[in-house]
């Protein structure tokens, strides 16, 4: 009787807000699982959007947003989501999550919303938040789909907004149109290469290179 008690108690027993398993589920899209360095997903905004600061760090609080509630959204309905449409499902909650951010830049960031207006609308089919619908959100409670997104929005954030510092920096001289150099009594014009996407695809492949020689991912 004494054991059957303990089995239920153990079973009864709520698993740590932040346990190992959790921990793991935020810290993993930072660095070993990241969506963008190692899943290689949501490329086409970490060149775009981020030749500045301002209108990358906007994208990367927007993508945040949408992965953190569409997971949410996604996971409490998973049960009575039919398998067959659950891809229009996913579609019309982050859609209808991408026209709220949309509508609030609009409201009350107007400049910046016109830089990143339509890559904001592209959320709607980026892979990162479409894969952790799919992979994670359909077979998980909210809580932790929650920090699936919190985890996987962060991994995303970090990135471009790393690539968009130093092709600000190097491509303008400036951080937030700060003249960092001009302020330092440096004369600097610039650098082209920088202000394209090629910049951002060269910067990308150095942090790709950095973190996988970091991680031991690099073949000798």
């Amino acid at each position: 009787m004494s054991t059957q008690t303990a089995e239920v108690a153990q079973v009864k027993k709520a698993e740590a807000l932040f346990s190992k398993r959790r921990k793991k589920i935020i810290t993993d899209p930072l660095d070993d699982d990241n969506p963008i360095t190692i899943q290689v997903l949501g490329i086409c905004s970490a060149l775009a959007v981020t030749a500045k600061m301002e209108p990358t760090l906007v994208m990367a609080i927007a993508v945040m947003i949408v992965i953190v509630f569409s997971n949410l959204i996604i996971s409490l309905m998973r049960n009575v989501i039919p398998g067959r449409i659950r891809i229009i499902v996913q579609l019309a909650v982050i859609a209808s999550l991408v026209i709220l951010v949309d509508q609030v830049l609009k409201a009350y960031l107007y400049d910046v919303s016109k830089i990143v207006g339509v890559y904001v609308g592209l959320i709607i089919t980026n892979c990162i938040i479409m894969g952790r619908l799919e992979a994670f959100a359909m077979g998980n409670k909210p809580y932790d789909s929650i920090l699936d997104g919190l985890g996987s929005g962060f991994g995303y954030a970090w990135v471009i907004l790393a690539v968009a510092f130093f092709r600000e920096l190097f491509g303008s001289g400036a951080i937030f149109d700060f003249k960092v150099f001009e302020a330092m009594g440096i004369a600097y014009q610039g650098n082209g290469i920088m202000t394209n996407p090629v910049g951002a695809f060269v910067i990308i492949g150095i942090i790709i290179w950095i973190q996988r020689a970091r991680n031991g991912y690099v073949e000798s």
